[in-house]
């Protein structure tokens, strides 16, 4: 396969990009060696999704760069570009919560979530912290500590936090610079790691409310010190130079890489991110390649604590950071102990990790084999919802290899307001494609209806305007209303009573594409009902009634509104008449 082309390849560093039939990219990689690495594709054995994704390849084409960082980076930038099918680029990767410390204009400490190393430009930051309850325990501890501003905004007066001793009234006092120093300082030192700061700090304010016969609420912070402790003792280990660093380690078996990262600040184990992947290039590739895509997202520590895998020249230039190998002491003590819990993780998940691949790509793929779609990646499925003919609209779920694509969900509000299904399907599907048609971006491999034969026809008359040749299936229910039969292209039933994961699959999209369609409608329908009872009340035109709708959002909202709020957007008299109205509405 491939031997006269794999002859031309030159043994240099480069991104070499995998094309299907259609002439789509299915996968991008980099390699130092661009020969060898395409040859161990095409003439070596592969096995599992690399298989899969060779099965795939029409033909290849590479790029050459002058290093190996240069193909590094170009390999990113196609990604980014193409999102092929066959790479994972942290997709479904979470953030973990901060805890940030604000001085001016005034002191406040709260849980924040970044997704962006910009967002995080001078502020300080202290975490991750992957438990974020133990995150919002110790913010709202040591704001009930100090006197912090606690209330949003600035207010210009006194609030009930000052009132009962946990706010220094910054809005209005006069305040003392030392003692809001001495404040500072101790949050500050607490959060980069001196833990008895906190801790003394608690037991002063329990013995003053012992003192006082205040026994309720020196229970609630005696076992706040509780959890403070146990917090602690798990963060414990036995590092003592307070760098900030996070230790990377992995374990690779029969195509599936776990990787483990952990947190260490100030000395403290915070806790850990996890993830197993199932790969299709070289172990040392998807590992680099999640590792850069991982701190595109996190906070950057100092540096980074890993194994000789891990491409220390790429990744120190790439992300500003330093990058070591741990041989002996400590550190590779600890570098060890994230290769057990790397190991632990697969060993653990691997047979949910299996079962999920059961229920999501191959369920996908037998789906393909059933309706003859070769290779089936991409499913868009529309349902429609309206209200005895009134705030019609469509939604439009998308699936890829299986499992819900989210940021590719699309919403329609029909303009035929009446109970036509047949029409807005056509409207739908229609507005879809003509869409993608115009911006030239990648049309779906099936398109999956939420109905039988009369909605198959209505998608299948709106593609054939488009000129458009997209396989639509559709379900065909019993009657007893449950759904039994796959419809494909030509509207010849396929039973599913032998393919459990394949009806299982069916009925999620079913399940996720009425739900999004539904709570479309309603939003549309509660923004609908509070236009027409907005219609109804003099002096509240199509302006006032769009800053309503903006500010409010419902009905409830606006009768429940403090009426000097609802005269900062509508006068005062309109406003009394408005609310007047609504008091009359049961």
């Amino acid at each position: 396969m491939f031997k006269d082309e794999l002859k031309l390849v030159p043994h240099l560093p480069g991104s070499y990009q995998m094309v299907n039939s259609e002439g789509t990219i299915i996968y991008v990689g980099k390699a130092k060696d661009l020969n060898k690495r395409l040859h161990s594709y095409f003439r070596g054995t592969v096995t599992g999704k690399t298989a899969l994704m060779v099965s795939e390849v029409d033909h290849f084409q590479y790029i050459v760069t002058k290093t190996e960082t240069e193909s590094f980076i170009l390999e990113l930038n196609l990604i980014k570009k193409y999102d092929p099918k066959y790479n994972i680029l942290l997709k479904d990767d979470k953030t973990y919560p901060y805890i940030e410390y604000i001085s001016k204009p005034y002191p406040m400490l709260k849980v924040s979530r970044y997704t962006s190393i910009k967002k995080k430009d001078k502020k300080q930051i202290f975490g991750p912290y992957p438990n974020a309850y133990a995150a919002r325990r110790i913010v709202n501890l040591i704001n009930r500590l100090y006197p912090l501003k606690k209330c949003e905004g600035n207010p210009h007066k006194l609030c009930l936090y000052y009132h009962i001793g946990e706010c220094l009234g910054y809005c209005v006092n006069n305040l003392n610079q030392e003692e809001l120093t001495k404040m500072e300082n101790d949050i500050l030192s607490f959060l980069r790691g001196n833990d008895k700061i906190l801790i003394d700090k608690i037991m002063e304010k329990i013995n003053i409310l012992s003192n006082n016969l205040n026994f309720e609420k020196a229970l609630e912070l005696r076992n706040e010190l509780n959890y403070i402790k146990v917090v602690l003792d798990k963060q414990k280990v036995e590092l003592h130079d307070y760098v900030n660093r996070d230790i990377i380690n992995y374990y690779y078996l029969n195509g599936y890489l776990s990787i483990q990262i952990f947190f260490i600040r100030n000395g403290k184990l915070l806790g850990g991110h996890s993830n197993i992947i199932n790969t299709v290039s070289s172990c040392e590739e998807e590992l680099n390649l999640y590792i850069y895509a991982y701190y595109q997202n996190h906070e950057k520590p100092r540096e980074l604590l890993c194994s000789k895998d891990v491409n220390k020249t790429s990744l120190e230039e790439l992300l500003g950071l330093k990058v070591l190998y741990p041989e002996k002491g400590k550190k590779k003590e600890l570098l060890d102990l994230c290769y057990t819990n790397a190991k632990i993780n697969l060993e653990r998940e691997i047979e949910s990790f299996k079962l999920d691949e059961k229920r999501t790509i191959k369920a996908n793929e037998r789906l393909g084999e059933l309706l003859n779609i070769p290779h089936l990646n991409v499913i868009e499925t529309f349902d429609n919802s309206n209200l005895f003919g009134s705030f019609s609209v469509s939604g439009m779920v998308v699936f890829k290899n299986g499992k819900p694509s989210k940021k590719d969900y699309r919403k329609f509000k029909m303009s035929i307001d009446k109970n036509d299904d047949y029409h807005m399907m056509m409207e739908a599907v229609y507005r879809r494609y003509f869409r993608l048609l115009t911006e030239e971006k990648a049309l779906p491999d099936l398109i999956f209806v939420d109905g039988g034969e009369k909605q198959m026809n209505a998608c299948m008359e709106s593609l054939n305007k488009l000129g458009l040749n997209i396989p639509v299936c559709g379900l065909k229910k019993d009657e007893h209303h449950h759904t039994k039969t796959l419809l494909n292209q030509t509207q010849e039933e396929i039973d599913l009573t032998n393919e459990t994961d394949v009806f299982n699959l069916l009925t999620r999209i079913q399940d996720e594409v009425h739900r999004y369609a539904i709570s479309y409608h309603k939003q549309i329908r509660s923004k609908g009902t509070l236009a027409s009872v907005l219609d109804n009340v003099d002096k509240i035109g199509d302006k006032r009634k769009k800053l309503l709708l903006k500010t409010y959002g419902s009905l409830e909202k606006i009768k429940n509104a403090d009426l000097d709020e609802l005269a900062k957007i509508i006068p005062k008299e309109v406003a009394i008449d408005l609310q007047n109205y609504l008091k009359q509405l049961k």
